[in-house]
């Protein structure tokens, strides 16, 4: 389960980020901040993921979600405290952005709790040995 979410999630942040640097600075629709670090780092995240997704090795998967959702759950709560997040984003997150990005978070981290790896692989000593 771990390695398809990574995969889907990864195709989807790859293609937003694509889309949004197609698109330009801005505010999309009124709702969602479009800007050019914004869509490189969905690039990067989306990237990242496709690739641990991809792997023989959930762990792999396992640890790279973990790390990107704790990642995104942190900038959904920045979001509200520093919209513009030091200067870096010059339209500065909306509303509709930090709830995607807590969601986003939340959600990656049950992947994550809901995907333990099997025995073998975590290393445990086998108990009929």
């Amino acid at each position: 389960m771990v390695k398809t979410y990574a995969v889907v999630l990864g195709a989807v942040l790859v293609l937003l980020g694509i889309g949004g640097l197609l698109l330009g600075d801005g505010v999309l629709l009124g709702l969602l901040n479009v800007d050019v670090l914004e869509d490189l780092v969905h690039v990067v995240s989306g990237g990242l993921l496709l690739f641990a997704g991809l792997q023989r090795d959930a762990g792999v998967a396992r640890g790279v979600v973990g790390a990107v959702s704790v990642v995104y759950l942190l900038v959904g709560v920045l979001g509200f405290v520093l919209p513009y997040l030091f200067g870096l984003l010059p339209h500065g997150y909306t509303l509709v952005d930090n709830l995607l990005h807590l969601v986003l978070g939340i959600l990656g981290l049950l992947v994550y709790a809901n995907s333990r790896l099997p025995e073998a692989e975590r290393g445990a000593a086998d108990p009929r040995a």
